[in-house]
């Protein structure tokens, strides 16, 4: 077929309308990866499900009860008539001084391609508990209490998770533990026991325990003083909630990390009519039957979460590489534009289109890949057979393997770079920035003598 030869400026509107038609792609590719991340977190709690999910631990905290009467008006026939009843009525004691010590195990289990982080946590802890000496202005009278029906509980958002029996002495003397009546706080759930107060002294409970749990554990301090320390082997610890470590030491052995937290801090009182409400940003299924219950007087328990991050996200990596997918598909077309406006390639949209085919097909394989093999492995396998694909194509779209050789070399240069840049993630923005304009600029020396709007004479043009 005759016809006129196009413009360079006409090449270079169709280059770049093919490169816009490609983003569709990227955009499916990338609601393909979020949707591959959330296939993975329901296999992950999968895995989890006889284990024991996210944890949140909280207590001890004492359960005093107490008699109060109160006067009740009732009318009978047009008459006022007032009667007194005695009720009853319970609040909740933090402890003046805690010290909680928490060892935490991880381990990998695998399902299929799926993996998660589970960990046993190792808990040890001395709280001590004094009556308070003002309880009158909270409307209870010291001689109406029940100190010898004075209740223990340990809260366990996910109770499943607990190993073997927990130990808990009270003055030395072991305490037998019934499950359930735990603290709202970690969702009701938990263990406690029943004792005898009625000295009224100060009390020390002494105990440990150990639970399962994955990927996060929250801790809850409260009380007059409350210091948490918690170990572990694993090297990415993520530090969160309404207190961070005052200390951490995080090494190639591990973490150190330790808080104090006192009351003013806190904002709680010693003595509560209600027990905290469970935090809003916790994550496990407790939480989600206690949205209806958000309302408690005594307000949000406050909390020091520890995660156990997994430092090679493979969705986290994939997600930030589709990203750069246009940049990819904007420098391989650049340069197939400089090899037709320049060296005498004509290049058609359709092998544009398939070029930038190919290009996307990288995340595909790189998401595939990725699942089985972990990222790193992933990118070479997924890059290579993309760079032997496209240089071969290459050498028959312009026309000899002198360029399809550069084509391979640069798209060999481009992941080389946009690996550098996602293991940068820091600095990945100022990197890319650089490159995009030094691309530029030699977009721009390369075409400086090029007349955008003229057409040459009448040629074959397919």
């Amino acid at each position: 077929m005759r016809m006129r030869k196009r413009s360079a400026g006409f090449k270079l509107f169709l280059a770049g309308f093919v490169g816009l038609l490609l983003v569709i792609p990227l955009l499916l590719i990338y609601g393909l990866v979020s949707d591959r991340q959330h296939q993975a977190r329901i296999a992950q709690d999968t895995i989890t499900a006889g284990s024991g999910g996210p944890q949140i631990l909280s207590g001890p905290v004492l359960v005093v009860p107490y008699e109060v009467d109160k006067t009740i008006s009732e009318t009978v026939d047009g008459k006022v008539t007032r009667r007194t009843s005695t009720e009853r009525g319970e609040f909740y004691l933090s402890p003046a001084e805690h010290t909680v010590d928490t060892a935490l195990e991880p381990e990998r289990k695998k399902k299929a391609q799926y993996e998660t982080v589970l960990y046993l946590a190792q808990v040890e802890g001395r709280a001590r508990f004094v009556m308070p000496d003002d309880l009158a202005r909270f409307g209870i009278n010291p001689d109406r209490l029940l100190l010898d029906e004075t209740q223990v509980r340990f809260g366990t958002s996910d109770p499943r998770g607990l190993r073997a029996a927990a130990d808990v002495r009270v003055d030395g003397a072991p305490l037998d533990l019934e499950p359930g009546e735990g603290v709202r706080a970690s969702g009701g759930s938990g263990f406690h026991g029943e004792i005898d107060w009625s000295e009224g002294e100060a009390l020390a409970i002494d105990y440990s325990y150990a639970i399962r749990g994955s990927r996060k554990l929250t801790l809850i301090p409260r009380g007059g003083q409350t210091d948490l320390t918690v170990t572990s082997p694993w090297k990415h610890p993520g530090f969160s909630g309404s207190f961070l470590p005052d200390t951490s030491d995080i090494g190639d052995d591990g973490f150190t990390a330790k808080w104090s937290v006192g009351n003013l801090a806190l904002g709680q009182p010693m003595v509560m009519s209600q027990d905290l409400t469970q935090p809003s940003d916790f994550e496990g299924r407790a939480y989600e039957a206690m949205v209806d219950e958000r309302s408690s007087e005594a307000g949000e328990a406050r909390t020091a979460v520890i995660s156990l991050i997994e430092p090679a996200d493979i969705y986290a990596q994939v997600d930030r590489s589709v990203k750069y997918g246009f940049l990819f598909i904007g420098f391989t077309f650049v340069a197939f534009f400089l090899f037709d406006v320049v060296g005498g390639a004509r290049v058609a949209a359709a092998e544009y289109l398939l070029t930038g085919a190919g290009l996307v097909l990288f995340f595909v394989l790189l998401l595939a890949f990725a699942e089985w093999t972990g990222f790193a492995l992933a990118y070479v396998i997924a890059s290579a057979a993309i760079i032997s694909l496209l240089t071969a194509y290459s050498a028959a779209v312009l026309g000899g393997w002198r360029r399809a050789s550069f084509v391979g070399a640069m798209l060999v240069a481009l992941y080389g770079v946009l690996y550098v840049l996602l293991s940068l993630e820091a600095a990945a923005l100022i990197v890319g920035s650089l490159l995009m304009f030094a691309a530029l600029a030699g977009v721009m020396y390369a075409t400086r003598n090029v007349d955008w709007s003229a057409v040459g004479g009448d040629e074959d043009y397919e």
